[in-house]
């Protein structure tokens, strides 16, 4: 079954919809749109074992699972352990980490936020305060799960607190209600959360600066990221707060502004949708070319912008391409193709990693985490070892 409709009956549920908007019945129009395309979607499955078959190329669980503005309810399940993304190459200047000395100690904890009258889950990972620098501030970074997510398993699924450790970092996982989206999804789509100060945007703002106080983490280091409908709430977050945070990611997610509603949040998943003008921020991008949920235009769509705020800010930025294998799994057909445009003194200030055979999941995440891909390249260590780059009042020559 394909994952979405046949164009027919997707043009028809858009002409109904579009009649029962027009005699103000939203509800019922959200509610056909959605019976359409989860209609044709698989339910979903949690990971299995992965098949270590060496003839088999383990198909990645949830490739095409992820509706992002959908609101039906969905059961959310808790995994019970934390592993480590497969071992993938890194990007040029990482440093894999070395594995955890025992006796080492680090805390992940579950928390709520209060912001205009209703309560956020949330869990932090802050690294062994033993282990840290001593004469600076820990850098923070914002992960936003997607839909039929939460913290605790974006957490398994990212291995993010693994890379944080290692590198001294601190990592924040804001959490959707199912009283604001049934299916856990951020609501990128929604114009009551797309400004500043309020909605969802406001919620994730105002938290990271409770602990940017409460845990004396570093102002000048602070990124945001996230998967799908996450990764496009990051890209709004980071453009209404270009103050607070010092880069963004987006994996398999959508430009700022490119839906209004519920209408036009499916088709800019189908088809693809720019966005609006962007501030200049360091920005690096990952998306499959086999995604099926979220059309890999999109991640065009947000390179394209992030270049054309840095070419109206002066800084002219210079290409590079590379190839980045995927995991060493025997037939393994996964590789990204890795755009970097620098500055002339070599930093890079936009990356843009097309996943070659790359489902609608995270690049080298850990199976134990829903939405991953093990097979891909690593973006977490990739988009930290590009966060880690940057920090706010940092001059670099152009």
């Amino acid at each position: 079954m394909p994952p979405y409709p046949s164009p027919k009956s997707f043009s028809r549920a858009m002409f109904k919809a579009t009649k029962l908007t027009g005699v103000g019945k939203l509800l019922d129009a959200t509610r056909l749109i959605q019976r359409t395309l989860l209609g044709a979607l698989p339910a979903p499955e949690r990971s299995a074992k992965p098949d270590t078959r060496p003839s088999a190329k383990r198909a990645p669980e949830h490739a095409a699972n992820d509706p992002l503005v959908a609101k039906a309810p969905t059961a959310v399940i808790i995994l019970p352990a934390l592993a480590v993304s497969p071992a993938s190459p890194s990007p040029a200047g990482y440093q894999p980490p070395q594995t955890t000395p025992p006796g080492r100690r680090a805390t992940f904890t579950k928390h709520a936020f209060t912001f205009e009258g209703d309560s956020y889950p949330y869990r932090l990972y802050v690294p062994n305060a033993a282990q840290a620098d001593a004469d600076r501030l820990m850098p923070l970074v914002v992960l936003l799960h997607g839909c039929k997510q939460d913290a605790l398993d974006f957490a398994h699924g990212t291995a993010m607190n693994t890379l944080a450790e290692q590198h001294h970092a601190m990592v924040l996982y804001p959490e959707q209600t199912i009283s604001g989206n049934a299916m856990r999804c951020w609501n990128w789509f929604d114009p009551s959360h797309q400004q500043a100060g309020r909605g969802e945007p406001g919620m994730i703002a105002a938290l990271t600066q409770k602990i940017i106080a409460k845990e004396g983490a570093d102002p000048a280091r602070i990124y945001v990221a996230g998967l799908s409908a996450g990764g496009a709430m990051a890209a709004v977050v980071a453009g209404l707060y270009p103050d607070l945070f010092a880069a963004v990611g987006v994996h398999s997610g959508l430009a700022a502004g490119a839906a209004q509603d519920v209408m036009s949040a499916f088709t800019a998943m189908r088809s693809g949708a720019k966005g609006h003008k962007t501030p200049a921020l360091p920005t690096i991008v990952f998306h499959g070319t086999a995604d099926t949920t979220v059309n890999p235009d999109n991640s065009e769509f947000i390179t394209d912008a992030a270049l054309a705020a840095y070419k109206a800010s002066g800084l002219a930025l210079v290409k590079s391409k590379s190839k980045v294998e995927g995991s060493t799994t025997p037939g393994n057909p996964e590789h990204a193709e890795r755009t970097v445009y620098s500055s002339a003194s070599g930093t890079p200030f936009v990356e843009s990693w097309i996943i070659k055979a790359g489902p609608h999941a995270w690049s080298g995440g850990s199976a134990q985490g829903s939405y991953t891909d093990p097979d891909g390249p690593d973006a977490s260590a990739a988009m930290l070892a590009f966060f880690l780059l940057h920090e706010k009042g940092l001059a670099h020559a152009s």
